[in-house]
């Protein structure tokens, strides 16, 4: 299975969409300077990362795998937390961010910069499309699921700390072009869904317990899909026999007249 390349949805601009987009908090901070994140999406990761743990910021994280990541606005966020650049951070006290995250901070998330650490880790970035340099990413330009993808993936991310290439983190953010039908959208964000699993299920680092009961963090991954029964059956037939724990998030970040919403996969088991 072959997927288009992440383009961007073509809406109509209607005087309702536009009156959101004024509105929206996340597209004037994105739009306020042209160094700062590429996505409105990259928000929603800041989000997920500092409400769930800061799983972007262990220092015993190696390695992590955006699929789909074109322009990089989420790569970009993995680079910051891997210390690799702070500048689209640094960026939000230039259009106004900081002033909203002191409001946002009693609710519980921030943008502030966030993980000044030496640069550390692999980060390898796939799509269809081509990505913009972005420093401490690898960009590759093709279908994670083609024959030899995940050989080369895998040699990516390989170093002394990693030598077997697999990655502690497996990101996706895709979506299909919306087509206006329940049913045909349901069915293609299945389909991603299940093509992200397959690959993740070869590359994800397993969680392992030793002789004395310690577990190993084990794999992450962190899933986009559209609310359907569909989607629901996908869960409890693929991620919760092979994950340690799985959450339903639906980020503030997220338009609220939106079915997106994120799995939050802990602890590959390597299972499957």
């Amino acid at each position: 299975m072959s997927f288009r390349p992440t383009l961007p949805l073509h809406k109509k601009s209607s005087t309702a969409w536009l009156a959101r987009q004024s509105r929206d908090p996340f597209v004037k901070a994105r739009l306020s300077s042209p160094s700062s994140y590429r996505s409105r999406a990259a928000y929603k990761l800041i989000e997920l990362n500092n409400k769930w743990g800061c799983f972007l910021s262990r220092p015993s994280l190696r390695s992590v795998v955006d699929l789909g990541a074109a322009p990089g606005g989420w790569s970009q966020v993995v680079a910051e937390n891997f210390g690799w650049t702070h500048e689209a951070a640094d960026n939000a006290e230039d259009f106004g961010l900081r002033e909203e995250t002191k409001v946002q901070k009693r609710g519980s998330w921030s943008t502030e910069p966030m993980n000044k650490t030496t640069r550390r880790g692999k980060i390898v970035a796939l799509d269809l499309l081509p990505i913009m340099p972005i420093p401490g990413v690898q960009t590759l330009q093709m279908d994670f699921l083609a024959p030899g993808s995940a050989r080369i993936v895998r040699d990516a991310l390989k170093s002394p700390r990693n030598p077997e290439g697999t990655a502690d983190i497996v990101l996706s953010d895709m979506a299909a072009n919306f087509s206006g039908s329940k049913i045909r959208d349901s069915q293609m964000s299945l389909d991603i869904c299940h093509a992200v699993f397959d690959f993740a299920k070869g590359a994800l680092t397993v969680r392992t317990v030793d002789e004395r009961g310690k577990a190993s963090c084990g794999g992450i991954l962190l899933l986009k899909h559209f609310a359907h029964p569909l989607l629901q059956e996908f869960r409890k037939e693929h991620l919760e026999p092979n994950f340690h724990l799985v959450h339903y998030i639906k980020p503030e970040s997220s338009r609220a007249d939106s079915a997106e919403g994120y799995w939050l996969c802990r602890g590959w088991l390597g299972r499957t």
